[in-house]
């Protein structure tokens, strides 16, 4: 008991918390500019544009600006939802050695437009808001709530460890660095869109 005491007393004097799982300063600090930033890209990329513009796609093979926000809403959702549920089982560290990509392995190869992917039947776009605006507001409502976990959260999310389609085993911390390069690469997706040749141009009024 005595060495108990002593250990934790050592530990107070260096300003220590035992058994501190909460994330790291720089990795809630990266997280939240990587959240912020990705959220103002994408709303500044939308902004002005007219029903034809969000509309508009380059062949029918491909989607619009407004399917690529209801994608990245849906998405945002989605993953949100999967992350919290994971943290409520128990964190088990002993899975850590499964982990194969590190955090900035998996922003680059979510934001790699030059590898296609087939979309989930559930998150592709259908039409599953009532407007474009209803689609954009979901996801900055979402987004939000997200920045703001991470700024408090003292969940354990580095040993909380779940199976995903393509990468294997990732921690709950990559999971919302995943969704947020997600994000990202449909954020380039639509400025592909825009970058079209056929792109209708923005109406100046007289």
């Amino acid at each position: 008991m005595k060495k108990v005491l002593a250990l934790i007393a050592v530990i107070s004097l260096f300003g220590l918390k035992p058994f501190d799982k909460a994330l790291t300063k720089q990795e809630r600090d990266f997280a939240v500019q990587f959240m912020e930033q990705t959220r103002d890209a994408l709303v500044s990329d939308v902004k002005g544009l007219s029903p034809e513009q969000l509309n508009f796609k380059a062949d029918s093979t491909r989607w619009s600006v407004a399917q690529c926000v209801e994608h990245i809403a849906l998405a945002e959702e989605g993953l949100t939802t999967v992350i919290k549920m994971n943290l409520k089982s128990p964190a088990d560290p002993s899975k850590r050695d499964s982990l194969k990509y590190t955090d900035q392995q998996i922003i680059d190869f979510l934001t790699n437009r030059t590898q296609k992917f087939q979309a989930p039947e559930m998150l592709r776009p259908t039409g599953k808001f009532s407007s474009f605006q209803a689609a954009l507001d979901s996801f900055i409502v979402r987004r939000n709530k997200n920045i703001e976990f991470i700024k408090t959260t003292q969940e354990d999310l580095r040993n909380h460890i779940w199976v995903t389609p393509g990468f294997g085993m990732i921690d709950d911390y990559q999971a919302v660095l995943f969704m947020v390069a997600h994000s990202r690469r449909h954020t380039l997706q639509l400025e592909e869109v825009k970058a079209s040749p056929g792109f209708p141009k923005a109406y100046l009024a007289p």
